[in-house]
């Protein structure tokens, strides 16, 4: 997939996990916490770009998408799966900024804060820090768009 249907994509879920944040902060069980904990246990201790973290990325918001207790949510966040996360390949190829621990640390922060809204069932404050995540997410990648097309080298 290029960069600009990760974009679009990224564009679609900004609304949709905004508001399926605030769901699951209403719904979610004990049982959800802890799975989302795992997740993002996994997450911390993978290196950015290996399999494992791409996969506990996308577990993490399909977590989130079965606490929000609508089946429709689940059904969309499994379809978009893998196509959640852009591609590991485009940092590894491109500018440092977008390597490492750095980065890591910046989605790790943005991971924490939707868990500790729904923690705390406090729909408000996860529909911020859902929506911070995704405007967060997008803008790295029209960056990243941007920075590759001045390179000549975008998809």
């Amino acid at each position: 997939e290029n960069l600009s249907d990760v974009i679009q994509l990224l564009e679609l879920r900004l609304c949709v996990e905004t508001e399926m944040a605030a769901l699951a902060a209403e719904r979610r069980t004990e049982l959800d916490v802890m799975n989302m904990r795992q997740q993002l246990k996994i997450l911390a201790e993978a290196a950015v770009g290996l399999e494992d973290s791409v996969k506990a990325d996308v577990e993490f918001h399909s977590v989130i998408a079965r606490a929000s207790k609508n089946t429709y949510y689940a059904k969309l966040i499994d379809f978009l799966g893998v196509r959640l996360v852009p591609p590991r390949s485009l940092y590894l190829r491109q500018g440092q900024a977008y390597i490492g621990d750095s980065y890591k640390a910046i989605i790790s922060e943005e991971h924490e804060a939707i868990l500790a809204a729904i923690i705390r069932q406090d729909s408000e404050r996860a529909r911020t820090a859902a929506r911070a995540h995704m405007s967060g997410s997008l803008k790295r990648h029209r960056e990243l768009h941007d920075f590759m097309s001045a390179s000549g080298s975008v998809g």
